[in-house]
């Protein structure tokens, strides 16, 4: 079924009707100026930021500025991330000032490494150094990853604790994990093996070895509760890794809320661990903190991280989404190929992008929750535009571009007009490191 693209006199339309609520916003980056505009969002628990690429200058410094604010003033204690639990607990000791804490080469060497390692993310990470250093250590905030492919690390991470504190179960914790040591390479060789009928299943002995880590929290966590509730979270990885790499060969929904689920219980246990006091700010693509019932990814079985904490916490959690009409973004050709920097084409005439960019305010903030005109206006499903690791202009339509409801996916909508890509920092990939699996975005 071809798409019905309205006339450009509708689209125009659309947007007369909506700039009347289009908030002018400075430059993020002067944080100072920027962070203000959101100081709405202080009394929620959860503030959901999102990026419509992952390889754009411009949102991630918003992201930074709005988190800056609401730590600095709002009492928010947690930055939690679209990126592996080993790497950003590398970034979190550091700036929690704890031992083990290093920001250098290593971090983040994954492939897409421009991702998290780039002059943006850089920035907000020596900011909150400097920020937390004065604080008392109980109330740093905290820098932590929601991902689920750190299969191979997250092995070594708990092999590496109880090496520490429990030589004996390491020994057990090996022999459970070595049914998966010839996979930790390329563990979607693993799924296929097991579909197949080529390997059993491992899901028995790494649940075992979560369960047997669990049970003796009372003995381990006097030691370091820090380095418990860390090893905990790995061996949690792990039985959710072993998981998504066997399903993900049954089909895109299955792997997808697998991965999407396991970032909400993340976020959830970091908000326990935390505390009453707990608040917290989630960086992700749009495709995962939007709430995916109102989107193509929703209609056709789909959940999201920003589904889930709607459904859990209602008006405490807030999403904000982010968008552009075109400038450059930091992406690939193909998966595991260089990063490149590239155009991005102005948006499609049946896009909502394409709404914001006739509104002709080039940064601006623009509220879907209370506006009855504004939600009325952006009501009618359209396209929406998601650059994720990989950008293809050549086939941008299908490539790119799915159907939401604007207004009752995001409570909020960040535009910058023109966006450029991020700068990314050196990077030395430590042999052997696996690769994402180009599932999702």
């Amino acid at each position: 079924m071809t798409d019905l693209i309205p006339s450009p006199d509708a689209t125009i339309d659309v947007a007369r009707e909506i700039r009347h609520a289009a908030v002018p916003l400075p430059d993020p980056r002067h944080a100072l100026e920027f962070g203000p505009f959101f100081d709405e969002l202080a009394d929620a628990k959860i503030v959901l930021l999102g990026e419509a690429s992952h390889g754009t200058s411009e949102f991630y410094c918003a992201r930074a500025a709005i988190t800056r604010s609401l730590i600095e003033h709002h009492g928010f204690n947690i930055v939690a991330v679209e990126a592996d639990w080993p790497d950003a607990n590398r970034i979190d000791r550091y700036v929690r000032h704890r031992a083990g804490g290093r920001d250098d080469e290593q971090s983040f060497a994954r492939f897409p490494n421009w991702m998290w390692r780039n002059e943006e993310v850089a920035g907000f990470v020596e900011w909150l150094r400097a920020h937390n250093e004065a604080k008392a250590p109980a109330t740093r905030a905290e820098f932590r990853g929601l991902d689920v492919y750190s299969l191979r690390g997250s092995i070594g991470e708990v092999l590496d604790y109880l090496d520490r504190v429990d030589p004996e179960q390491a020994h057990r914790a090996r022999r459970r994990y070595g049914c998966l040591t010839p996979w930790q390479g390329e563990p979607a060789y693993y799924g296929r093996a097991v579909i197949t009928g080529e390997k059993d299943p491992c899901e028995a002995a790494v649940v075992q070895q979560l369960s047997d880590l669990l049970s003796r929290q009372m003995d381990y966590v006097g030691r370091d509760g820090e380095d418990f509730f860390d090893a905990a979270q790995n061996a949690r990885i792990v039985r959710s890794a072993e998981q998504y790499y066997r399903i993900m060969y049954s089909g895109s929904n299955d792997s997808w809320n697998l991965r999407d689920r396991h970032m909400f219980d993340t976020l959830e246990a970091l908000l326990a661990h935390r505390g009453p006091d707990a608040k917290a700010v989630v960086w992700a693509h749009n495709s995962h903190i939007g709430d995916a019932s109102a989107t193509e990814m929703g209609w056709s079985g789909q959940f999201n991280i920003g589904e889930l904490c709607k459904t859990a916490y209602r008006e405490q959690a807030i999403t904000i989404g982010f968008g552009t009409d075109h400038g450059e973004v930091a992406a690939a050709d193909d998966w595991d190929e260089p990063m490149q920097v590239k155009t991005v084409l102005p948006s499609r005439p049946d896009s909502y992008e394409r709404i914001f960019r006739h509104v002709g305010v080039p940064r601006a903030l623009m509220d879907l929750r209370h506006d009855g005109v504004v939600r009325a206006a952006l009501a009618e499903p359209r396209l929406e535009r998601a650059i994720g690791v990989i950008y293809r202009p050549d086939t941008e339509r299908q490539s790119h571009y799915f159907k939401a409801v604007l207004p009752e996916q995001f409570d909020t909508y960040v535009w910058f007009e023109e966006t450029h890509a991020v700068t990314p920092l050196p990077i030395a990939r430590p042999h052997g490191v696996p690769e994402t699996y180009p599932f999702c975005v």
